[in-house]
């Protein structure tokens, strides 16, 4: 068996080129780049909330939710810093099954690279163009990055790839925030070593260029959950947990200690409703004490428009086709219950 070589795909500088950013969009971006940096400095008691599908497998369903978070990212602007989860390729843990919208722009069709590359990029422009939303997406692929590297403001390291040496030094090279997950085992260890790799400079191949990156200062740590010696979902969003990456925190020399928490994944056992009650539950842990108010920036969130998950074809609008999420009344209700409690 072989690989078969179909055609020669347009690299991002081509691509960009051919679906640009107004001015406008930039200055946007920039704008929101720079609040969202302030807030891993330390210099900015917001709270931010990456928040969206599980994936985002169709546009129009994703853009009427961001339409949504956009009226209430109003509501709580003087708390809340909304990056809507924008997340077009996702990782399969044996390989099948739907890869997002990067593989399969429908995902009823055939996969179908380049309608694929075109697609992710026209949805998150149209978030920043319509919405001024900025947004997050999983770095699945880092040769990928660039095709969205002008639109992101928030960039995910999956637990599957955070041991990977070409995500870390990729990471060095992103100029926004880079989390890197704990890894599925639930090794904290790996996750530090991940970001002390994404926070130095580093000499190596990308896109067949030899490149240097500068290191990136906001590479921080999600905690995602893990999966235990006996296949048991196991979260580690705790009170006693957070305080164990603080100290883990301190014993390096790292720049802007981080956390975002994932409320799902094994956090939740993928029990999409548990994320209230864990999001209530991090919120209180920052509000008994000032070290982990200080580390912990931030949550994950899987919600849509419809509550749960469908398969594919059945043809639920803003229902996930992946992983289970929140539907929209029960995320409004718990983005105002956050603001109301930070």
């Amino acid at each position: 068996m072989q690989m078969h070589f179909h055609r020669k795909l347009p690299i991002p500088k081509e691509v960009q080129a051919e679906f640009p950013l107004t001015e406008r969009m930039v200055k946007v971006k920039a704008q929101r780049d720079a609040d969202i940096k302030a807030v891993f400095e330390g210099n900015s008691d917001k709270f931010i909330l990456v928040i969206g599908p599980c994936s985002a497998d169709s546009r129009e369903p994703v853009l009427e939710y961001i339409s949504r978070l956009r009226k209430v990212q109003e509501q709580v602007s003087d708390k809340i810093i909304i990056i809507p989860r924008i997340y077009t390729n996702k990782p399969r843990t044996t390989g099948e099954g739907y890869k997002g919208m990067l593989h399969q722009p429908d995902p009823e069709a055939k996969p179908d690279m380049y309608k694929g590359i075109v697609a992710i990029r026209e949805l998150h422009m149209a978030a920043l163009r319509d919405y001024d939303f900025s947004s997050a997406d999983e770095m699945l692929y880092p040769e990928n990055y660039r095709y969205l590297a002008d639109l992101l403001s928030y960039v995910a390291v999956g637990a599957r790839s955070v041991e990977n040496q070409q995500h870390r030094l990729t990471a060095s090279g992103i100029d926004v925030p880079v989390g890197m997950k704990n890894p599925t085992g639930g090794d904290l260890g790996v996750m530090m070593n991940s970001i002390v790799a994404a926070q130095a400079s580093h000499t190596f191949i990308y896109r067949g260029w030899e490149v240097t990156s500068d290191g990136n200062p906001y590479a921080h740590a999600i905690l995602r959950g893990y999966i235990d010696f006996a296949g048991r979902s196991t979260s580690n969003y705790h009170y006693e947990d957070l305080l164990r990456v603080a100290e883990l925190y301190a014993k390096t020399n790292l720049a802007n200690p981080s956390v975002i928490v994932d409320a799902n994944h094994n956090n939740s056992g993928k029990k999409y409703l548990e994320q209230i009650r864990i999001a209530k539950d991090v919120v209180h842990s920052r509000n008994q004490n000032a070290d982990i108010k200080r580390l912990v920036k931030g949550l994950m969130i899987e919600s849509y428009i419809e509550d749960g998950a469908q398969a594919v074809g059945e043809g639920v609008f803003g229902k996930s086709i992946t992983d289970p999420c929140l539907g929209w009344e029960k995320t409004e209700r718990l983005i105002l219950d956050i603001a109301e409690k930070l």
